[in-house]
C-alpha cells in the first residue's frame, strides 16, 4: 500500500480489525519513509459494478461517491455514521446481487431514494431535488404532498 503522504510504496500494517458490522477489516498502517501513520480500509467486492449514465455513458462504479451522496443528503441530520455506513453497505450489496455487472444510474438513485425514505424524510425530499432536478419551489411543494398522500412521485 502505497503512503498517501510520501508516496512510499513500502508500508507496514501495525493492526487490523474487522469494522463494527464485520463488513470491512480496517487496517492501520505506517510508513517507515516518512513516519505517518494512516488508515486503510478492506471489503469485499463481489463482482466489478459499472454504472451506465442517462447519456449512455459508463463509469466504474465508485461507493465513496455513493456515501458521500448519501452523507450530503443526511448532513446536519440527526443519523449515526454507521447507520450511514450500514445503508451504503447494503446498497452495494443489493447492486452486487442484481446478477448485472451494469447497472442503470437510475437504479442506483431509486434504491438510495428508498432508503433514505425509510431513515430520514429531509434527506429523502434533498436527494430527491437533485436526483429528480427539481427547478423551483412548486417541484418541492409537489414532491412533498405526494408524499404525504402516500403516493409515488412521478416526473412530468
Amino acid at each position: 500500500m502505497r503512503c498517501p503522504f510520501c508516496g512510499n510504496e513500502d508500508t507496514q500494517v501495525k493492526d487490523s480489525r474487522p469494522t463494527e458490522d464485520n463488513t470491512a477489516i480496517r487496517r492501520r498502517r505506517f510508513c517507515p519513509e516518512c513516519s505517518a501513520r494512516f488508515t486503510t480500509f478492506e471489503r469485499v467486492q463481489l463482482r466489478e459494478l459499472t454504472v451506465v449514465k442517462k447519456t449512455g455513458k459508463r463509469a466504474p462504479f465508485d461507493r465513496d461517491k455513493l456515501a458521500r451522496s448519501i452523507q450530503i443528503a443526511l448532513r446536519k441530520r440527526p443519523v449515526e455514521p454507521e447507520r450511514i455506513e450500514r445503508l451504503v453497505t447494503g446498497i452495494v450489496r443489493r447492486l452486487e446481487s442484481m446478477g448485472e455487472s451494469e447497472i442503470p444510474s437510475d437504479v442506483i438513485g431509486e434504491m438510495v431514494m428508498d432508503a433514505l425514505a425509510n431513515v430520514d424524510p429531509v434527506a429523502y425530499v434533498r436527494f430527491a431535488s437533485v436526483y429528480k432536478n427539481f427547478r423551483e419551489a412548486k417541484d418541492f411543494e409537489n414532491f412533498v404532498e405526494e408524499i404525504q398522500s402516500g403516493g409515488n412521485y412521478i416526473d412530468d
